[in-house]
């Protein structure tokens, strides 16, 4: 039985046009069809960087934006509330929390929306809870955000600690997140990210590679997605492409998103190592085509601890074997292979490249072909659903 209609709020971490694709775009783009939805774009939690030209351009876009009503983009109501991107001084705290309430309050009378349900990814919707009443709370932890560079971690803990008692269901992406929220929540669904199985299960069919991808001399070993010095570990990237000097290391995506201030520039001194720049999201099955095998070489310490890369099945829909560093999110993921350090991580992608077939990558694609966003907005739409009265 479908799941009726809903009015759904839904607070996010990230604004609605991000350079990365995020787990909110993916997820409301595909539930607005059925469902009347308005996002409530970043609460400016990261304390933005004055001399970031990025930084500065998303304060003149959210000056602009911030007094404007509600915009429909891609079938949501986007609202981008103006709202002081300071979380420790109990003034902005005291303003931020009277604004916010009438800016949703009033995006949720444009929208046409009479008894919303409250989802949001950031604790500080806490203040929604008392303002909309809504029916069902749902708290979606796709990462340690509390956790991230620029982030007040102190503030946002405490709201955490407010917000997820309130929750009627806690969905969190990593194990060590849901050991947390249980402490805090019976309610708790291990949640892991997932992806769009069907479009990069289509990097298994005979097409066109990456023209950046088939330039480069064989084998390829890729990485995609946002290059952080916070989360890629350079000294061991650096070691990994100087060991084998005759592959090509291809790195896809933008620098330093969510941070602008990252300095990534030791890959740059390896010369078989590419930084070739971000993809469209539809494009990334044709860099995978080209690549001989895919690695995620993240720190595993601190804040990494609790990730779960949304690349991991990106990589694996593609039919990729995939080399990662010893992830804690990870270890339930039977398709990966993890590796500690750089020469265990040349050494098994020697192996893994020496011996695939495009039956293993065909394997590899079936086994992964569940975790799909089609199936986590199922999930939700479930959890949000009231419960039936009588």
């Amino acid at each position: 039985m479908s799941t009726p209609s809903l009015d759904i709020v839904c607070v996010g971490f990230s604004d609605w046009n991000n350079e990365l694709l995020t787990n909110e775009k993916h997820l409301l783009a595909r539930l607005a069809p059925r469902h009347r939805i308005l996002y409530v774009e970043s609460l400016g939690l990261r304390r933005p960087q004055l001399g970031s030209g990025k930084d500065l351009r998303r304060i003149g876009r959210r000056l602009v934006r911030g007094v404007a009503p509600p915009k429909l983009e891609d079938g949501v109501h986007v609202l981008s509330p103006l709202v002081l991107p300071v979380h420790h001084h109990p003034a902005a705290v005291r303003l931020n929390r009277a604004i916010l309430p009438r800016l949703v309050r009033a995006g949720v009378r444009r929208a046409g929306m009479r008894d919303p349900l409250l989802w949001s990814f950031v604790p500080q919707a806490e203040v929604l809870i008392d303002a909309l009443r809504p029916r069902r709370v749902l708290y979606y932890i796709d990462d340690d955000h509390g956790a991230k560079n620029g982030i007040d971690a102190d503030a946002f803990g405490a709201a955490e600690r407010r917000f997820a008692p309130r929750a009627d269901v806690i969905m969190a992406s990593a194990p060590e997140l849901v050991e947390r929220m249980r402490r805090l929540n019976d309610h708790v669904v291990y949640a892991p990210n997932v992806t769009d199985t069907a479009l990069f299960a289509t990097a298994l069919q005979t097409g066109p590679v990456d023209p950046a991808i088939a330039a480069l001399a064989r084998p390829v070993v890729v990485f995609i997605g946002g290059l952080n010095a916070s989360t890629i570990d350079l000294d061991l990237t650096l070691a990994l492409a100087r060991a084998r000097p005759d592959w090509s290391f291809a790195f896809v995506g933008p620098v330093g998103p969510g941070d602008p201030g990252t300095d990534i520039s030791p890959l740059r001194t390896a010369p078989n190592v590419h930084l070739l720049g971000p993809r469209p999201y539809e494009q990334l099955p044709l860099v995978l085509r080209g690549a001989a095998a895919a690695i995620v070489p993240y720190h595993t310490g601190g804040a990494m601890r609790s990730v779960f890369p949304m690349k991991t099945y990106e990589y694996l829909a593609a039919g990729l074997p995939v080399v990662t560093t010893p992830l804690a999110a990870l270890r339930d993921v039977p398709e990966v292979i993890v590796a500690p350090d750089a020469a265990a991580m040349a050494a098994r992608l020697d192996e893994v490249m020496r011996t695939d077939t495009p039956q293993l990558r065909a394997e590899r694609s079936r086994a992964v072909r569940g975790h799909s966003w089609e199936a986590r907005a199922a999930q939700i739409e479930e959890l949000l659903a009231p419960p039936a009265e009588g």
